[in-house]
């Protein structure tokens, strides 16, 4: 297996959490339990095995997280990189570019989503290539990302479906192989302005090298106040 680098998107003001807990800074720098959201989330990710990190930030607090993250690990490779502007999750992704080496692996974790157990440890990743999505069953699938799946195959992904497609939500981690970056370049800007993390996820797709696994624990998408609760319960 070639060298698995992290990517994690945070970036991201949470500006819906801007006075939580007495909270002024970005959203992954809020307490959970005594630790910020982000060095709880690379101590996650550190237990799965993993070492190696490129962490986007933002160009407002970049150095707050630059110095949370420093001073709470020592022993890990960590590199950090500022989105200059909030221009989507995929465009997020590409930051990391020239920070990871050439035919490495790339796991993309949003810096708000965390796990009750390792979706790594299943998944044989030597020889991986495209992508590969991980999905649970929600009862609001309206409010996520979500596949459409014929035959335990991806057929289809539909971002935010108002009409009931299927229950099953892309959660906010990702698996791909390198060649990611230059699909990112291929993207065009939502109506949203934003490059989409689905738009490249069907990149993938069209080439017929996209897979999935069913997530069973549980999953906490942590950008509410009652999210946050829910996690600080379950931790």
């Amino acid at each position: 297996m070639e060298k698995n680098y992290v990517v994690i998107a945070a970036g991201g003001l949470g500006t819906r959490l801007k006075n939580y807990n007495k909270n002024n800074h970005t959203k992954v720098l809020i307490d959970i339990n005594g630790i910020s959201m982000i060095s709880l989330q690379i101590k996650q990710l550190i237990s799965w095995g993993l070492s190696n990190f490129v962490i986007i930030t933002n160009p407002e607090y970049h150095n707050m997280i630059k110095n949370d993250v420093e001073l709470n690990f020592s022993n890990i490779n960590l590199q950090f990189v500022v989105q200059q502007e909030p221009n989507g999750i995929a465009d997020a992704l590409s930051y990391a570019n020239d920070l990871i080496p050439k035919n490495s692996l790339v796991t993309f974790v949003l810096g708000d989503n965390f796990f009750g157990s390792n979706p790594l440890s299943d998944l044989n990743l030597d020889n991986f290539t495209g992508a590969h999505l991980f999905v649970k069953e929600v009862s609001n699938p309206q409010e996520f990302g979500v596949i459409e799946v014929v035959d335990n195959k991806v057929i289809n992904l539909h971002e935010k479906p108002q009409d009931y497609i299927s229950s099953y939500a892309v959660i906010g981690l990702y698996i791909y192989e390198y060649k990611c970056f230059d699909y990112i370049n291929l993207l065009e800007p939502s109506e949203r302005g934003e490059l989409e993390i689905t738009d490249l996820n069907k990149i993938f797709l069209n080439k017929g090298d996209i897979s999935y696994s069913i997530f069973e624990s549980w999953w906490i998408d942590a950008g509410t106040e009652e999210r946050i609760q829910t996690l600080k319960n379950l931790l």
